[in-house]
């Protein structure tokens, strides 16, 4: 069914050919693509280390908040303070403690995803834990410089909020948006989702640990994204959906990077080509209703591939084939523990999972 944002006798292009992007969502397109090319560009052009968060967070706040508001601010710049706390405190005082820091982590996880399942904090909670993620694995390692990571950390927030900002005044949304309309739920589903989604959150940073998986970081971000709906039902559509945006982003990696063949390393042609990738995973994205889906894992895929893996020594061939099958193996063990978990609460009257609406 095709969406309107005005009544056809006041909206211009009503005689225009059928549609099922609205001039909003041409608009939000454009924020998208736009914010992570100068994501990318500052940088690539500053020559800062964690590239991730330069290029991924225009993603996130552009991508799933179509209304960029103060609320949202705070909770996105909110989420950067309380990162970089914890990440210093797990780091400094917990490092060379497995089993406390495993358990201060997960008391975290846990108050990150009561956030989310509450709803109007979910913003924060979901930045939280995609960051704090990425970043305790990363500063698990000796050889990671623990200020830096923090320091990019911030610096990356900052600047996507004045990224998004700015995006918002160039391309401005052409009628207001209805703010979607937040389902209560009961005790027993906010239980089980938060127990849930911590318990497989956990195991996913155990496994990343143990296994010494610092160069699957797709793969990491991948575990803790197809937990977002905080249930099975949704879990399971999420992966999905993950695992095809993943390898579609990474075949148009590796198609740009064919194309540009030995001038990956030219710093405009790079930045062209992940203009271009953006601008047709974010068109998709929005075809999916603007939620994190097919378009929405292309996008992260694509984001992580250019902003972290792409320099001018090395290209995207190796990480672009690798990054999918660790995605494909991350994906179906954490839907794998999602399904077990699920199975597990739903015997108890207190955990039990009931339909809303």
């Amino acid at each position: 069914m095709q969406r309107h944002d005005s009544p056809a006798s006041t909206d211009p292009d009503a005689g225009a050919a059928p549609s099922r992007l609205t001039r909003n969502d041409l608009r939000q397109i454009l924020r998208i693509a736009c914010g992570v090319l100068l994501g990318f560009l500052v940088c690539k052009v500053m020559n800062w280390n964690y590239g991730t968060f330069f290029a991924v967070y225009p993603v996130l706040l552009l991508g799933l908040v179509p209304v960029l508001s103060a609320h949202v601010i705070r909770q996105f710049l909110a989420s950067m303070l309380v990162v970089s706390v914890i990440t210093l405190v797990v780091a400094g005082g917990f490092g060379d403690k497995p089993v406390p820091m495993t358990l201060l982590v997960m008391g975290i996880y846990a108050w990150l995803f009561r956030c989310m399942t509450q709803g109007h904090l979910f913003l924060f909670g979901a930045q939280c834990v995609v960051s704090l993620s990425v970043q305790l694995n990363f500063v698990s390692y000796p050889q990671t410089d623990v200020f830096d990571i923090v320091t990019s950390n911030s610096v990356g927030s900052i600047i996507t909020v004045g990224i998004a900002m700015l995006m918002h005044v160039i391309f401005p949304d052409v009628t207001p948006r209805t703010p979607p309309k937040r389902p209560v739920k009961p005790l027993s589903n906010q239980r089980h989702e938060v127990i849930l989604a911590t318990t497989v959150a956990t195991l996913s940073f155990v496994v990343f640990q143990v296994f010494d998986l610092k160069d699957s970081l797709s793969a990491q971000v991948a575990s803790i994204l197809v937990l977002f709906p905080l249930n099975w039902r949704g879990a399971g559509m999420a992966g999905k959906h993950r695992a095809v945006g993943t390898l579609l982003g990474c075949n148009a990696g590796l198609l740009i990077q064919v194309t540009l063949l030995g001038h990956y390393n030219v710093l405009p042609f790079a930045a062209f080509g992940l203009w271009l990738g953006c601008l047709i995973f974010a068109r998709y994205h929005l075809l999916e209703g603007g939620r994190p889906a097919t378009g929405f894992g292309g996008l992260t895929t694509m984001a992580i591939l250019f902003g972290q893996y792409l320099t001018p020594q090395q290209d995207l061939v190796y990480d672009a084939l690798y990054r999918f099958s660790s995605v494909a193996t991350a994906v179906i063990l954490t839907l794998m523990a999602v399904y077990v978990m699920h199975h597990l609460l739903d015997r108890f009257a207190a955990t039990r999972l009931q339909p809303l609406g």
